[in-house]
């Protein structure tokens, strides 16, 4: 007999916990994300992409839940596109990142309103233009497009680089910026009150759902805060040590398909192994 699921909200990342760096939903996934909304579940995506880049997803999915954006930072209507909330940098912590990245000689990427402005477009991961999702301008003094309103900078290292540059930014901004590992070539800075955890007791409110009946998957540092407030946080199998620190469920990795296995135990009462 099919019970009710006890987490009527769930919130997935989308990088390293539905998708892998091929980009694709894979039919497993897509099958338990659909099968859990069916059975009343709410599904939202919470990502550090911006919209337009994380909407297709939730069209594939057929998701109507408002979608987590940006860290955190927005909250969009995936049906009508508005933008249900949105949280802004502060100028002068804009202008201090990039002169560090000046300093440092680092790659930077800012995003001012609906557009993403680069310092250099040497030498870019390959993934980098999928996961931006929009057309990123080449300016070589970021300074001159401060004008608009400032959401989140990131700044792309090495992988190898990436602790240290993460360290130094942290060492920089501590109690000023919210400084996140998104991705293994990802350092980024988002204002204090962007993050997904945040932004997940928030919608969670609005929809009336408590927070013991949430349940959030993610991989990196950025989705620590969401698997530490849900009522079931879920790292994968990929994840980084700090996002299993905080989960109560370890999946398998994002390429044996770790968000459709947690999905299946805890949403879809498919027999454990």
């Amino acid at each position: 007999m099919n019970h009710q699921p006890q987490y009527k909200l769930l919130a997935a990342d989308l990088d390293g916990t539905l998708i892998g760096e091929d980009f694709v939903l894979s039919p497993r996934v897509k099958t338990a994300v659909r099968r859990a909304m069916e059975r009343g579940v709410r599904v939202t995506l919470a990502t550090g992409r911006e919209y337009t880049a994380t909407v297709q997803y939730a069209r594939e999915l057929g998701i109507s839940t408002p979608l987590i954006c940006y860290q955190g930072g927005q909250i969009y209507d995936p049906i009508s596109g508005d933008m249900l909330h949105t949280v802004t940098m502060p100028r002068d912590l804009a202008e201090e990142a990039i002169h560090l990245a000046r300093e440092r000689q680092w790659t930077l990427c800012l995003y001012v309103g609906e557009q993403v402005f680069l310092n250099n477009i040497k030498n870019l991961p390959e993934m980098f233009r999928p996961l931006v999702g929009v057309t990123a301008h080449y300016v070589p003094d970021l300074a001159t497009v401060l004008d608009g309103q400032l959401f989140k900078f990131i700044v792309i290292v090495e992988e190898a680089e990436g602790d240290r540059v993460e360290e130094e930014l942290r060492a920089h901004m501590d109690g000023r910026l919210h400084v996140v590992r998104s991705h293994r070539f990802f350092v980024e800075g988002n204002p204090l009150q962007a993050t997904k955890g945040q932004a997940l007791a928030r919608l969670a409110e609005w929809l009336g759902v408590a927070r013991s009946e949430v349940m959030a998957i993610g991989d990196q540092g950025n989705d620590t805060d969401m698997v530490a407030w849900a009522g079931l946080g879920v790292a994968m199998g990929n994840a980084v040590p700090q996002v299993k620190a905080v989960a109560d469920y370890i999946a398998p990795p994002v390429d044996e398909d770790g968000a459709a296995v947690a999905i299946e135990r805890f949403l879809l009462d498919v027999a454990r192994a």
